[in-house]
């Protein structure tokens, strides 16, 4: 039951994290582009504030649900008598999902940060600066997590 709920848990972490940011690349950004800078730059900023909250989250959850998950299965193995090798489809998982994690620190710790001054200093064209970094990188991401899925999926 644990092990069930934990995956749940990492799943819907996932679900939220992957999901944000199609709506936010491919919905919400294109919306704004009819708003004026200082009204486009801020929507932005608070929105993506929430958001990157809400991701901080989702990656701890997945993190400590994943490794929790391969440390299970593998003391069940070797429990069993038997000797644990992550399978390939697991490692490709693990490694481009803390790729993602260290790149989604990047905008959260870096380029969010960039953005939060520029609103606060209303300089509005750092602002968008800020924001097509934070597109770009979001963008990475979003190709890497779904890359995951099919990886998950189909290895």
């Amino acid at each position: 039951m644990l092990y069930a709920s934990l995956k749940l848990a990492h799943i819907l972490s996932i679900i939220v994290w992957i999901g944000g940011m199609v709506f936010a690349h491919f919905f919400l950004r294109p919306a704004t582009i009819s708003l004026d800078p200082p009204q486009r730059v801020r929507l932005m900023y608070d929105t993506l504030r929430r958001f990157f909250n809400a991701v901080s989250v989702a990656v701890l959850v997945i993190l400590a649900s994943g490794l929790w998950m391969i440390g299970h299965v593998a003391k069940q193995v070797v429990q069993g008598g038997g000797s644990f090798a992550m399978p390939l489809g697991w490692t490709l998982m693990a490694s481009l999902g803390i790729l993602m994690m260290l790149i989604f620190a990047h905008i959260r710790f870096a380029l969010f940060k960039r953005l939060s001054r520029a609103v606060q200093a209303s300089d509005w064209a750092a602002g968008a600066l800020a924001l097509a970094s934070i597109r770009t990188w979001v963008a990475v991401n979003l190709g890497l997590g779904v890359l995951i899925v099919v990886v998950t999926l189909l290895v």
